[in-house]
């Protein structure tokens, strides 16, 4: 009989590449983890795993059994949503992310209705870009990401989620109050060719949106700073240091000496959130949805 922890630890290794990338998913340590997948190993009378280099590897064994495992925990999770749906309880635990304006924008207002309204509910959650949450949802890591698609290049979704709306988000250009164009009712991604940008980190989704869309518009963007956050762009644009994208949703308050002009392009994204198809009939999953659509709302 086949151990279901067993086949977790040994599914999270496949998924994550290494004892400590399964240690780190499970919340165990690498101890645990070697020693659930060596009591595996003797349940099922072959070796599952290799050594490769410093870490280890799959053996054929393993790969195989590890396929099996994804199958057989995509099963448990559609029973037990099944269970809970027939319960109708809002109850057990719910792990989400959003990135960070969407965690500063959605998430007090939502997470404190579900405490409210669900308190035998308990949820944990964390700020991730769009990439990382789609991809915790995907390794079963995240129960629901809120995520983002811009108007012009929508994020791969892969095959066995379901997403909602939540709401389109426009965005307008960030300069300071002294620049040639602060005082204009709008402005064109074209008219920027000379200024530096400030933009997120390389290979984010949301910079290589904007280096994308600058190209489109015959810019070729002079990059000269990087971060993360929306509230650090801002802070360098007070400065003088560039201008930058800035979307609306959980950017205020607005440092004093920054202007936002709006785009004759009327930029926006789309804020959604994304769930695993079978965990789709959990009642957790649907008054979370509910609630950040009701936050989503009172932003609108």
């Amino acid at each position: 009989m086949l151990n279901l922890e067993r086949l977790r630890t040994l599914d999270a290794l496949a998924r994550h590449g290494s004892v400590s990338g399964a240690a780190e998913a499970l919340h165990v340590t690498t101890s645990a983890v070697s020693q659930q997948l060596g009591k595996l190993e003797r349940e099922v009378g072959q070796q599952l795993l290799a050594k490769n280099g410093r870490g280890v590897r799959l053996t054929d064994a393993g790969r195989l059994l590890s396929e099996h495992a994804a199958r057989i925990l995509s099963q448990v999770e559609l029973a037990q949503s099944d269970l809970e749906a027939h319960r109708g309880q809002v109850v057990g635990e719910l792990r989400l992310s959003a990135f960070p304006t969407a965690a500063r924008g959605l998430f007090p207002t939502a997470l404190a209705a579900l405490r409210a309204r669900h308190p035998a509910l308990r949820v944990r959650s964390c700020e991730l870009e769009p990439e990382n949450g789609v991809a915790g949802v995907v390794r079963g890591d995240l129960d629901l990401a809120v995520v983002l698609d811009w108007y012009n290049k929508p994020m791969p979704v892969p095959d066995g989620l379901v997403k909602a709306p939540l709401l389109d988000d426009p965005a307008d250009v960030a300069m300071p109050a002294g620049h040639r164009h602060a005082e204009r009712a709008e402005v064109d991604l074209g008219e920027f060719a000379d200024d530096e940008w400030i933009t997120w980190g390389e290979g984010e989704f949301c910079h290589e949106w904007l280096i994308f869309t600058l190209r489109s518009r015959g810019v070729e963007p002079i990059v000269g700073h990087r971060a993360a956050e929306t509230h650090t762009q801002l802070g360098l644009v007070a400065s003088g240091l560039g201008v930058c994208i800035a979307p609306r949703l959980g950017r205020h308050p607005v440092p004093p000496g920054v202007v936002m002009v709006p785009l004759t392009q009327r930029v926006r994204r789309q804020v959604y959130v994304v769930w695993r198809a079978d965990a789709d009939r959990r009642p957790s999953i649907r008054a979370a949805v509910q609630a950040l659509r009701m936050a989503a709302e009172t932003v609108g």
